[in-house]
């Protein structure tokens, strides 16, 4: 995780869509299966052990449970009803994550993919600007022009949209505002 700055297992896809929906609100910290619940219900005792715990930025914690609704049971709902007790009882948020809404798993997957800077270890970026000069250059022309013409046309693809995101919300600010 970007905010974390470190990998943090996860068993399921779910997990890993949760780890990354996290990393939008920069957690401080997530520990993945944090302790086993043991507690006692009308048919005798039963264990759980929530899925992680998130350190939130204002020092805050939040549970969490992670099972796609089409695989809860009638047991698991007990064990998420006991989590929820538990954390409520310590102070902390509990959430049951049973799916996600279609366009939010597209949507966080999108923006992930602009979290970190854009790195240049093969130095394309300088072999892209040295054909720029007054006079316009075709875009395929430009890449082809660099050593690595396949990696460069991703780069500079990247860059050009880049570029035209940053002029677009631009435009959408007012300048008394910017």
């Amino acid at each position: 995780m970007v905010s974390t700055d470190r990998h943090h297992g996860f068993e399921s896809l779910e997990e890993a869509r949760l780890l990354l929906a996290l990393d939008f609100v920069t957690v401080a910290e997530v520990l993945p299966q944090p302790f086993r619940l043991s507690f006692e219900h009308r048919d005798g005792r039963a264990e759980h052990i929530p899925d992680f715990l998130a350190v939130m930025p204002d020092g805050g914690r939040w549970l969490f449970d992670v099972r796609p609704r089409q695989l809860v049971k009638e047991d698991d709902e007990l064990k998420f009803a006991a989590a929820q007790e538990t954390a409520a009882v310590v102070g902390w948020r509990y959430t049951a994550v049973t799916g996600w809404r279609p366009h939010v798993h597209s949507g966080v997957d999108q923006m992930s993919a602009q979290r970190r800077p854009l790195q240049d270890p093969l130095g394309l970026q300088r072999e892209l600007d040295a054909p720029l000069g007054t006079e316009p250059v075709e875009f395929g022309q430009l890449v082809e022009s660099t050593s690595l013409p396949a990696v460069a046309r991703a780069h500079a693809f990247f860059r050009t949209l880049q570029a035209a995101l940053i002029r677009y919300s631009d435009s959408l600010i007012p300048s008394n505002i910017r």
